[in-house]
Order: structure tokens, then C-alpha cells, then sequence
């Protein structure tokens, strides 16, 4: 039993370190679902993040827990396996339309 203890207490704080946290208040603008052509970005209130992207025919996608904000780029990840987004432009309107440029891709909030 007590070989055990040391496996559990690891496990345990594997599974802390990989729970993502919930949009701050003052970064509630980021929340919804972003989308430009080759590029989908869904991020909600819980901090559950779904990207996709399609980029010279290689798709890249991500289903993960945000870690948190570093200003206005967000980072998103299970454990130690992080990804950084680069936000030049954060969440703005123009008109009537929400935009937003991460990794050098204007989306759009629908």
C-alpha cells in the first residue's frame, strides 16, 4: 500500500496541474467563436479552448484547458505541453462586428 502513495500523490498533481482556469472577467471579450477562412477558435467562459487551423494543407488542432493570460496572449494546454496564441489585436469591434487577430489571422466573433 504505501508504494502506492507516491504514485497517487504524482497522479494527483498531474491532474491539478492539467485543469485549465476559467476567462477572467477583464478578458470576457475573448469569449466565443472565432472564425476566418482555414481557422476556427472557440473559446468559453470555463476555459475549455477548441482550435482548429488548416495552413498549406496541414491541419493542426488543439481541444484543451486555458492556463491563462500573459497581457493580451492566452496560453492554452495539458500540463507541462503548452501553447502560446499571439494576440497583435485583441477582441474590438468594428461596426456591428467583433474582431480579433491571433497568430496573425483576423477572426471574426460570430
Amino acid at each position: 500500500m504505501q508504494a502506492r502513495l507516491p504514485n497517487l500523490v504524482l497522479l494527483m498533481s498531474l491532474l491539478l496541474t492539467a485543469c485549465g482556469v476559467a476567462v477572467p472577467a477583464d478578458k470576457s471579450d475573448y469569449v466565443g467563436e472565432w472564425n476566418a477562412d482555414g481557422m476556427s477558435l472557440l473559446i468559453t467562459q470555463d476555459g475549455s479552448v477548441v482550435y482548429h487551423r488548416m495552413k498549406k494543407g496541414a491541419k493542426t488542432s488543439i481541444d484543451a484547458p486555458l492556463k491563462g493570460f500573459k497581457g493580451d496572449d492566452f496560453e492554452v494546454g495539458l500540463g507541462p505541453m503548452v501553447t502560446t496564441f499571439k494576440v497583435s489585436s485583441p477582441p474590438h469591434k468594428v461596426g456591428d462586428q467583433w474582431m480579433m487577430t491571433v497568430d496573425g489571422v483576423e477572426l471574426t466573433r460570430r
